[in-house]
Formats: C-alpha cells, structure tokens, sequence
C-alpha cells in the first residue's frame, strides 16, 4: 500500500457521467484520461461517487462499456437515489428517499405525468430517463422556458407538491430537457447527505461535471471541477453563480496541457482534482 495513502485524509470525488468521464460529446478525449483516472481512482483514500441523471442500470451498463472504476457510491436520477453495494448488490438507501419523498405529498412519478400531460411543449423522455421521484422531459431548444417553468410549477403547487425544476441541454440531440424532481432532492442535496452520512469533510470533497444539471453544485460551497467540453452557456452561468456567492475559489475551469492532456472529459476531472488537492498528482501517473 502506498504509505502516502495510508496518511492522507479519505477524499470523496464526485464525478457526472455523461460528457464528464464519459467521453460521448463532439470534442476529443486524451487516450491517457481514463486509464490515469483509473489508476487514481485505486488509490486507497479515494472514494468515488458518481453522481449522474442515470437510473441504476444505466450507470451499471456505462461503468462496463466505458471502463470506468467501480464506484463507493451512485447518485443516481439527477440527485434522487442514492446506492451503496451491500451483500453482492447495488442497494438503494431508504433513509434518502424518506427524506426526500413528503415534498410530493405521496404522489409519484404517474401523478406528475398526470397532472402536466397536456402540456403541448414538453415530451417525456423515455421511460429509461425515469424515475420513482425524477420525472423528464425533452423540449425543443428554443421554447422559451420561463412560460413552461411558471405553469408546471402553478400546477404542482395546487396539488401541493413542492418540486424542484432542473434544466439542461443535450447537445447531441439539439434539445433542452427538464427533470421535475423533490424541492430537497438534487445533486447538491445528495452530496452534502452521502458527507454528513459518513463525515467527509468539506475540504476533502471535489464534484467534477460540465451540465445544466450540474449547476447548482458548480456554484455551490464544493470545490468544483467544469471540464473543458462544458457547454460555453454552462461555463458563463457557473462563473456568474459562483462570483454571485462569493465562490469564485471554489470552481475551477479546465483550461488543457496538464500532464499533456486536452482537458476534455475525465482529463478535466484529473486536472481540477490536482488544483484543489495537488497531492494526488503522483497517483495519476500509473508506473510504467
């Protein structure tokens, strides 16, 4: 065991998946950032959590089909589930979903469906995107949000659900897309429940993403990481959430060049974790 590893305090890294670790946006990836980010993700005192709008099995499915390191834990559903593997399975923590679900008055994901089915501009994603307490959809990227946030808000507040609206963009797909989630459920929220459940400090925690989705935290108190890919509308609005705090120490942007990478995907995650803890350097680099 590295005797390093043995001293240092525990870090809790958080990842996003999609155009974070997983390299599927329209910029390059370095060929070394997975296989580095592997070999730091061994290092004893790295937890790793991945923290993703991915229901379980598509978090599963991308960890084989990516390569990516078996995490300590997943945030899965945008902030809505969180999972531990326990006695050869992935096991969901029941005490996150009691803390989250009396925000929607028992309903669930039908009733939230129900309630804004004739809602013209906004088309439910597909049933894998879903969630007990995540409800999504997909719109086109130039129907104007602000109509669409002020109705289906005016609609969950009669029913006395108190919901949380998060939007991103998918590139890819050219479309703006909306997640309906508990008003205490979030990444943000998930994050701070996984330190206090099991004492990480603060300092020790280091979120990486590059989303709509990931804002909240971006902006947020956790030193952040916003890979070089970021959509330049996400960097804008994470840089004006962070000075708007005050936290303009607590994000760092990936700007490329270190250890010869590009910066994009998980070359930005290492990079950032080497600005906030620059004592993990040495465990990017696997031996030769």
């Amino acid at each position: 065991m590295n005797k390093a590893a043995e001293e240092i305090q525990p870090i809790l890294l958080c990842c996003d998946l999609d155009r974070t670790l997983i390299p599927n946006g329209y910029q390059l990836e370095s060929p070394q950032a997975r296989p580095r980010f592997r070999h730091l993700c061994a290092q004893p005192a790295v937890q790793l959590a991945m923290v993703t709008g991915r229901h379980l099995d598509l978090v599963l499915k991308a960890i084989h089909d990516w390569q990516l390191p078996t995490p300590s834990f997943i945030i899965g559903d945008v902030g809505t589930s969180i999972y531990t593997f326990a006695d050869g399975r992935w096991r969901q923590w029941d005490h996150w979903i009691t803390r989250i679900a009396p925000e929607w008055q028992g309903m669930m994901h039908g009733d939230i469906v129900g309630a804004l089915s004739d809602i013209t501009d906004m088309t439910l994603q597909p049933v894998a995107q879903q969630g007990m307490f995540k409800v999504s959809y997909e719109m086109a990227p130039d129907v104007s949000r602000a109509p669409i946030e002020e109705e289906v808000l005016r609609r969950l507040w009669a029913l006395g659900v108190n919901a949380r609206l998060i939007w991103s963009i998918d590139e890819l797909a050219d479309s703006r897309l909306l997640d309906i989630v508990p008003c205490g459920a979030s990444k943000l929220h998930a994050i701070e429940f996984l330190q206090q459940q099991h004492n990480y400090p603060a300092d020790r925690t280091v979120f990486a993403g590059d989303s709509g989705n990931d804002l909240e935290v971006l902006g947020s108190h956790i030193p952040s990481i916003l890979v070089a890919n970021a959509h330049p509308e996400v960097q804008e609005e994470a840089q004006r959430l962070a000075f708007t705090s005050d936290l303009s120490d607590t994000l760092y942007i990936a700007k490329g060049d270190f250890l010869d990478m590009n910066g994009n995907y998980a070359a930005g995650v290492l990079e950032g974790v080497a600005h906030f803890l620059p004592e993990t350097i040495t465990w990017m680099k696997p031996e030769e």
